[in-house]
């Protein structure tokens, strides 16, 4: 990673943290806050729902200014937002915060992918994009559990103080390190808004949201899974919570390097492919200890290395409108996100077992595959 790339991960970082860490602290806010663990929960939602409004629309409105210009006023109001979770006085005031810090969410991402490209030196596009992203995976891994753990012993407020300050970090190393590019909109918003008019667009969008929300369907119920299913021990499943966070990390390095190597739509079909596959082991396998903690390390892998070769299925074909491509992108993760939990927790309402949302998640990659061919077959030049 060059210096040039290194603002892109320090905000990946900012903002993984940020989106995963109110996951684990939600019984510490529904406490302080005297609201149930479910209303706690709508935080999370909010979250993804000012991703998936912030995302084309902040793009659009700034996408004529300069990338660095851009990023600093994204991070800026990333700041500003994260911190007014530290004062929120209520829930309702939390709840607002946590949607206005996700509007700068999926913008920070869609401008810092072209950007990456454009960085980059020739025949690894790919895999600086992917590098902007190991700054996500890595607040997985190790950010998100040291907060986790500080907020349990102090107040939640103090990640959400962290956040802030890796937000101001942000800003700080893009003043430094990024350098100055001329504006990367060549065309009004109406010729840029085309693109998104067409089936081509949402075909891309749909593989991101159906595809990748077999991810969620598995990873929103994985401590239930190993702790019902597998038989682990509780307090042992934020170690477990490890393993998956590393095959994250290499499974994002991976898609990266895939990417830059073959066609991003064969990659995506062949990883999605995997996904099933292994998932599909997850449902029939996990009650064995060891096959179900190397399962959770292999799907880590498989379904953080789809997003690199799809952003860049985008990239190549949302010509003139690449930004917002990739912003809308980061919209179909958040919304796989919700769908993926959504459909994953329906066996369970029926008294299924944990294993079940696995089953849920091989099937939503499944179609995600069959997605890809379609888009591979009536696109692909």
């Amino acid at each position: 990673m060059t210096k040039q790339l290194l603002p892109l991960a320090i905000g990946g970082l900012a903002i993984g943290t940020t989106e995963f860490i109110i996951m684990g602290l939600l019984p510490d806010v529904a406490k302080d806050l005297g609201v149930s663990i479910p209303v706690a929960g709508h935080l999370i939602s909010a979250y993804a729902f000012g991703v998936v409004v912030g995302a084309p629309i902040l793009v659009a409105l700034s996408s004529k200014f300069p990338p660095k210009n851009i990023l600093i006023v994204y991070m800026i109001l990333f700041t500003l937002f994260n911190a007014l979770s530290i004062v929120a006085p209520d829930y309702n005031t939390l709840l607002m915060s946590r949607f206005l810090a996700g509007l700068p969410h999926g913008a920070f991402f869609g401008v810092g992918t072209i950007v990456a490209i454009k960085l980059a030196t020739k025949g690894k596009e790919a895999q600086a994009v992917s590098s902007m992203f190991t700054g996500l995976t890595l607040a997985i891994l190790f950010v998100v559990p040291i907060l986790t753990y500080i907020g349990h012993i102090t107040s939640y407020k103090w990640a959400f103080f962290a956040v802030s300050f890796l937000g101001a970090i942000t800003v700080l190393s893009l003043f430094k390190f990024m350098p100055k590019l001329k504006s990367l909109k060549t065309v009004t918003f109406k010729e840029e808004i085309e693109f998104f008019l067409t089936f081509k667009a949402w075909n891309i969008i749909l593989i991101v949201a159906i595809g990748f929300g077999g991810l969620f369907a598995w990873f929103s119920y994985i401590a239930p899974l190993l702790i019902n299913v597998s038989k682990f021990d509780p307090s042992s499943i934020s170690y477990l919570m490890l393993i998956a966070g590393i095959g994250m990390v290499l499974g994002n390095i991976l898609g990266g390097y895939l990417a830059d190597k073959k066609d991003p739509i064969k990659v995506a079909i062949y990883l999605l492919s995997f996904m099933v596959f292994f998932l599909l082991l997850v449902f029939f396998l996990s009650e064995n200890k060891t096959i179900s903690l190397v399962l959770t390390f292999i799907c880590g892998v498989f379904a953080m290395s789809i997003g690199t070769p799809i952003n860049m299925v985008m990239v190549k074909n949302a010509k003139n409108s690449e930004m917002l491509g990739a912003a809308f992108i980061q919209a179909a993760f958040n919304v796989a996100n919700s769908l993926g939990a959504l459909f994953g927790g329906i066996p369970l309402l029926f008294g299924f077992n944990y294993n079940y949302p696995a089953l849920v998640g091989a099937f939503m990659a499944f179609l995600g595959a069959i997605l890809c061919m379609i888009f591979y077959k009536k696109y692909h030049s």
